[in-house]
């Protein structure tokens, strides 16, 4: 059973990963919005912003397989040996992300104005980051 402190530790712990994701989709807007002026509008901010809050909140921190046996292992041995899709997927969507957000913080920090195509693999990065920890955040509280 959780106590009322650990469950308001969880709920600031989660509402921190939402900012981080937030702040991290900030960035990315920021240097596609410079580079694409289409781009350069509030909603796509406030879109960027919100998916990544999203991701970040579900797709970090999924909760784990559930356990049936004693030993660590279901009664059934029906995942072992088996891949944790929404583990996977909140791993590699949580490296793209955050390398995406990371470039493009070195990016607007150092002040480079790279090719265009470059804006748009850090712009496909995030997206693709970001869906796979919402995918994965879905799968994982959804197998409960």
């Amino acid at each position: 059973m959780r106590t009322r402190v650990r469950k308001i530790a969880h709920v600031l712990e989660r509402l921190g990963l939402a900012m981080a994701g937030a702040a991290n989709g900030l960035f990315v807007a920021a240097l596609v919005g410079t580079s694409h002026s289409a781009l350069t509008n509030q909603a796509f901010l406030l879109l960027m912003m919100i998916g990544g809050a999203i991701g970040f909140y579900l797709g970090i921190d999924t909760p784990p397989r559930p356990i049936t046996a004693s030993n660590g292992r279901p009664a059934d041995d029906a995942w072992v040996g088996k891949i944790d899709t929404p583990e996977l997927l909140s791993a590699i969507g949580t490296f793209l992300a955050a390398f995406s957000a990371f470039a493009c913080v070195g990016v607007i920090v150092l002040r480079h104005d790279p090719h265009l195509a470059w804006i748009w693999m850090i712009m496909g990065g995030w997206v693709a980051g970001v869906a796979m920890q919402i995918i994965a955040g879905t799968i994982a509280r959804l197998r409960r």
